[in-house]
């Protein structure tokens, strides 16, 4: 029986191999990689990214699971780098970029980026270089070789004219982002195919200066319209929620298909920072993200989108490190574009809130796998949220092998906006298996780990909006020494107050258990 099968990206020089884990897979399995009959390498993780190869050549990759040193199986694939590419050079004729960190450089790069062929790479050797928002499209490559920043400006001019997009699950016109792939329309296909955005180099944005400056500019846009709502603004996050919706992201890839960012460190979005609408076949891997500090600094972000994978990724955010999403009642649940198969491994959050599936998830949430992940250092673990208002549901949701503080699976009372949908979400049908709970979860204005509840589920009122059919198997509970309990309390929808180390089942039904242990 065949126990997983690998999937292959390449690039000009190296092969990145990725696998599910096995279903029956178990601690210390160990995977030994050979080209071309010599052993590359072996690790317990389901990726190896296979570097320094020739380009446009054929190798042969096979893959052995081995577990006590018995085979268990072995999967073998004849594979071909990519032809090498034709290099555009930004610093060069007719494009003359300037890596100054001063001189704007956005007519240059989108000069070179519309000159870019199929075949062809636009590449931004090393310096610094200053721009606006950037239009990418099908059948390219952007190359940000090491010691190179692709640096976003400050000044909110400089990504005009705004561009449809989503934001906090509603379409309405924002300030464009750094990267633009594909163009937002839900009712359409995919519009943009086939780009890789790739390197050892960075990405920046223009972070909270450019954020405050887009926030206060629409605050006046939008004076009276939030005049206008009196006591309802009671129902969004805070005073800067509306007028922050039109930031753009980092990168924003709208109605698009095959997609791959790879190997740069990416930073300081003014908003959340890879975010995917309406889009396929979308991957980032091998990649570093920073974003603390930033209101809503989300790392990666799909939304009403079908089979994105991440993996190898580490994460330092201002937010979610990542946030699944399918929109925002009303908005959402007429569009009605799930987000499904999904699919994240090998993670590492050093700061930040953790894996997140809500809160705007009226589109529905199905199919999503995440394993292999440490999340030690983070706010809320896995949190699967919504509130009552959102309709839609959360469905399939498999975690296993992850290091967290906690499980929250619950109804918020945040972000409460829009006319809610006839009924509440339904969320079930989920697993947690293999998972370590520290009970500590990352205090943020402190940079501190406090004391926390490991479990807590939360369901809706009526019991056919219970949480339905979730499996909790082998969970490892830590209980550390509490000096002060003040830090463990947290506010919930029905206004309850709990202290610290409880296991909290509200509004459930079928929730089967299996070897729970508390140290």
């Amino acid at each position: 029986m065949e126990r997983f099968k690998p999937e292959y990206l390449q690039t000009e020089d190296s092969i990145t191999v990725f696998w599910e884990k096995p279903f029956d897979a178990q601690k210390g399995d160990v995977y030994k990689i050979y080209v071309n009959g010599k052993q590359y390498g072996e690790t317990e993780k389901t990726d190896i990214n296979i570097e320094e190869l020739d380009s446009d050549t054929e190798y042969t990759v096979i893959i052995k699971c081995y577990r006590n040193g018995t085979e268990l199986d072995s999967y073998e694939e004849r594979i071909s780098t990519l032809a090498k590419r034709v290099r555009i050079d930004v610093t060069k004729e007719p494009y003359n970029a300037a890596g100054d960190g001063t001189t704007l450089n956005t007519k240059a790069l989108q000069m070179a980026i519309d000159d870019c062929q199929k075949g062809e790479t636009v590449y931004i050797p090393k310096g610094v270089y200053l721009t606006g928002g950037l239009k990418l499209h099908s059948d390219m490559e952007l190359f940000i070789d090491e010691g190179a920043v692709l640096l976003g400006s400050e000044n909110p001019e400089d990504y005009l004219p705004k561009i449809h997009s989503r934001f906090e699950g509603y379409e309405m016109e924002c300030y464009q982002s750094l990267l633009n792939l594909g163009d937002l329309d839900h009712d359409d296909g995919y519009n943009c195919i086939n780009v890789v955005i790739r390197g050892k180099g960075k990405i920046s944005g223009g972070g909270k200066t450019l954020a405050r400056a887009i926030i206060e500019s629409e605050r006046k846009r939008l004076e009276t319209e939030i005049a206008a709502l009196g006591d309802k603004i009671k129902e969004y996050e805070n005073n800067d929620t509306i007028p922050g919706r039109a930031r753009g992201r980092l990168v924003n890839i709208s109605n698009c298909q095959n997609v791959r960012i790879t190997g740069l460190h990416l930073e300081k979005g003014p908003a959340w920072n890879v975010h995917m609408i309406y889009s396929d076949s979308i991957v980032m891997d091998n990649c570093s993200m920073y974003s603390r500090d930033i209101w809503n600094g989300d790392g990666w972000d799909p939304d009403s989108s079908t089979n994105c994978t991440l993996f190898a990724c580490v994460f330092d955010t201002g937010d979610d490190s990542v946030a699944i999403k399918s929109g925002k009642n009303p908005e959402g649940n007429i569009i009605n574009r799930p987000t499904e198969h999904i699919r994240i491994f090998d993670c590492d959050v050093k700061f930040g809130h953790g894996m997140a599936i809500g809160s705007e998830m009226s589109g529905g949430v199905r199919d999503v796998k995440i394993w292999d992940c440490d999340l030690l250092y983070s706010a809320f673990g896995v949190q699967i949220k919504g509130t009552p208002k959102r309709g839609g549901y959360v469905q399939e949701i498999h975690v296993r092998d992850v290091v967290a503080p906690r499980i929250l699976f619950l109804s918020v009372p945040y972000n409460d906006d829009g006319i809610g949908a006839a009924e509440p979400p339904k969320f079930g049908n989920c697993s947690f298996k293999n998972i370590v709970l520290t009970s500590m979860n990352l205090q943020e204005m402190e940079d501190v780990l406090v004391p926390c509840n490991p479990i807590e589920f939360r369901g809706f009122e009526g019991e056919d909006y219970y949480i339905d059919n979730v499996s909790l198997e082998n969970i490892h509970i830590k209980q550390p020494i509490v000096e002060d309990l003040n830090y463990a309390k947290s506010w919930y929808d029905d206004g309850t107050t709990d202290g610290f180390g409880a296991v909290i089942f509200k509004r459930c039904k079928n929730i089967n258990i299996s070897n729970i242990s508390v140290e």
